[in-house]
């Protein structure tokens, strides 16, 4: 394919995110109020499901293509980039307060995930056995977003609806996460089409320009809910994602994968320890302060970007 399609397509594809997480957001938004449903549990279960389909197609398809570096490196590098590029982002533009008692179960959830990803992964391959094991820390996260949900509804009452209709709010939704998908589609497969006329591996690939872009849809949800202060929106769309992306994708890889997804030396070296390094760094200090700061965005960016580095000097 010529080298001006490519890039005519990756333009259509920053477009479609574009216009398709503006439209998403608000019909979340829309459907928080009108259900009386807190945002932070729609961001983390309406909103994060929506977001993680292009992680789920793409992870999915390497495993069946038996490109399973390329699987491993999109599921726990969207989690790196959501996380250290995402969410750094989000927290530095707009620091703010939170219960610890909200952060508290979805944050440990994610610090457990990436804990027990890394410690089934050590010996160098992902089985499937094991794989449920986190499959149970993905039914605990639906369980608890079901149950803090009726907990809302229950407690809100009855309440006017806000302005707009059911119907359009849903015609919105659906056709912004369309959108977003299409368009981190098209990022990806073209994106990689120009990493791969460069010579660039598929590890690499996999861990960078595929999970940014299967990210992209959490990047626009997250710049749209900053333009429209919607920071409960945000914070917990991204850890909503990273718990689906760290739980779900990979049980699902293996399974494709007949069993068993083979790990690489980059993965256990570097991709999984960065991983949970930024994890930590997110999660931690709103535990003992109950505050998001603007330097903890600050030190998200930099070990994402020190971890960029490494991996260029040390696998390319």
């Amino acid at each position: 394919m010529p080298t001006v399609v490519i890039g005519l397509l990756f333009s259509l594809g920053v477009l479609l995110i574009v216009k398709g997480g503006d439209a998403f957001v608000d019909a979340a938004s829309w459907i928080a109020e009108a259900f009386h449903i807190p945002k932070f549990v729609v961001g983390a279960t309406i909103v994060s499901l929506a977001t993680t389909l292009p992680e789920l197609l793409v992870s999915s398809i390497a495993a069946t293509q038996g490109r399973t570096e390329m699987a491993i490196g999109n599921a726990v590098g969207s989690v790196t980039a959501n996380v250290g590029l995402i969410m750094g982002i989000s927290i530095f533009c707009m620091p703010s307060t939170i219960r610890r008692a909200k952060i508290a179960r979805k944050g440990s959830l994610m610090l457990l995930s990436a804990a027990l990803l890394c410690a089934l992964c050590f010996h160098g391959a992902l089985h499937l056995q094991h794989g449920l094991l986190l499959l149970a820390v993905f039914a605990v996260f639906l369980w608890q977003n079901v149950q803090e949900a009726g907990q809302a509804i229950g407690a809100a009452g009855g309440g006017a609806r806000p302005e707009g209709g059911l119907a359009l709010n849903l015609l919105k939704f659906a056709l912004g996460a369309a959108g977003i998908v299409l368009g981190a589609q098209l990022l990806v497969d073209n994106g990689s089409a120009l990493a791969r006329m460069l010579g660039v591996p598929e590890g690499i690939i996999g861990v960078t320009i595929i999970a940014i872009g299967t990210s992209l849809p959490e990047l626009v949800t997250t710049l749209t809910a900053i333009a429209k202060k919607q920071a409960s929106l945000s914070i917990g769309n991204i850890i909503g994602a990273n718990i689906i992306d760290l739980t779900l994708i990979l049980p699902v890889s293996a399974w494709i994968a007949q069993g068993r997804l083979p790990i690489s030396e980059q993965s256990i070296l570097l991709d999984f320890p960065a991983c949970f390094t930024v994890c930590l760094i997110a999660i931690v200090p709103p535990l003992l302060t109950g505050r998001f700061r603007r330097w903890q965005g600050l030190a998200l960016l930099a070990s994402y970007a020190v971890y960029l580095i490494l991996l260029c000097t040390l696998f390319l």
